[in-house]
């Protein structure tokens, strides 16, 4: 085996996990990416969707028990996405990429259960899934699913209800293109209409998200010397602030890290974390797939949560850990007051093309 990466960043500040999800029912590498369905009329009841890559997807609630468990396949990632108007009502769609078929499984949320339930009006074929997110325009108003692939293909899926079965939903591709190695995570940012993907051994590109965006990207952080990423980079989240100001939040796996970055202008660098054991809960380690929301789920979550996959849940099957964003809010600010011990290191921003 060669030498290992160089770690390009010490973190600057370390936090502990609030709660956890039960474990998945498979031993082995199975977890892999959460979202988070927030619950407009009861915040307290959200919900967080994982992905098990060895069976299925489960819901938990906020304490991290299990509400459901569906077994329909091999899920890498999975999103949400609100306020789809199906059957004339509108509803919280979850999609995702399942590797056993190559195909995108689209659900419904039952807002009196917290179920998942099964909308998707065929069997939407699409390129050999590996990372998935979603997308809607705030210029259309329209809603996309978008897939990568081990082979550096990107999809854009539209997303609308079937003309022909009402109360279901299908989708065409509207949009595809080509990076030059394997791409992971994956998210968009609705009101600023930006696609971030995360290269596993490069780093993170910033796209356009509109169907019709040009498919050039710009790479705004990279793995190694001049960037604050360790191979592979994996999960990517986005805390969205009301005013377009926010964090983009990646998993720095090789390192066991969390990398922050403006969610605004040209995505500066801001700080580099790690989540320990605490609270009776062990650490966490090569992460893959994370969720974040600043939205308040009552009072163990008053400005949202991270929501982050664990390599190894000490004797049981992997897990997801929850992070009040409250104490990563604390952290933050007390690394601000603090003198730089360090020279922080500017931002890529080097435009590059995919194609």
């Amino acid at each position: 085996m060669g030498a290992p990466a160089p770690k390009p960043d010490d973190p600057e500040f370390y936090v502990s996990p609030t709660d956890e999800t039960e474990p998945m029912p498979y031993h082995g590498d199975s977890a892999d990416d959460p979202a988070i369905w927030y619950n407009a009329l009861n915040p307290a009841l959200s919900t967080i969707i994982g992905t098990d890559k060895l069976g299925g997807l489960a819901v938990y609630d906020l304490s991290g028990d299990q509400i459901q468990y569906l077994p329909d396949g091999q899920f890498n990632n999975v999103d949400v996405r609100s306020g789809f108007i199906l059957a004339g009502e509108s509803v919280s769609l979850v999609t995702a990429g399942n590797r056993a078929d190559s195909s995108v499984y689209v659900y419904k949320i039952n807002p009196v259960t917290r179920a998942l339930e099964n909308v998707a009006a065929r069997k939407i074929k699409t390129v050999a899934p590996y990372g998935s997110c979603m997308y809607r325009s705030a210029v259309t108003g329209r809603l996309y699913f978008i897939v990568t692939s081990k082979s550096g293909a990107v999809e854009q899926w539209e997303l609308f209800e079937s003309p022909s079965r009402r109360g279901k939903v299908d989708a065409q591709m509207v949009r595809t293109f080509k990076m030059q190695s394997t791409p992971e995570g994956c998210v968009a940012d609705d009101d600023l209409g930006h696609l971030y993907l995360a290269e596993q051994q490069k780093g993170i590109w910033k796209y356009g998200a509109e169907p019709g965006a040009s498919n050039s990207g710009v790479l705004i952080d990279s793995i190694g010397s001049g960037g604050h990423l360790t191979p592979q980079v994996e999960g990517l989240g986005l805390y969205r602030l009301s005013d377009g100001r926010g964090y983009l939040v990646a998993s720095s796996q090789g390192s066991n890290e969390f990398v922050l970055y403006r969610r605004e202008g040209n995505n500066a660098y801001v700080h580099t974390f790690e989540v320990k054991s605490g609270n009776g809960i062990d650490e966490v380690t090569h992460t893959d797939g994370l969720a974040v929301s600043s939205r308040s789920m009552g009072d163990k979550f008053p400005e949202g949560l991270l929501v982050v996959q664990d390599h190894v849940n000490d004797q049981y099957p992997q897990n997801f850990k929850l992070v009040s964003w409250q104490v990563i809010s604390k952290q933050i600010n007390n690394a601000k007051s603090k003198p730089a011990t360090k020279p922080q290191k500017g931002n890529l921003g080097t435009l590059l093309k995919h194609g």
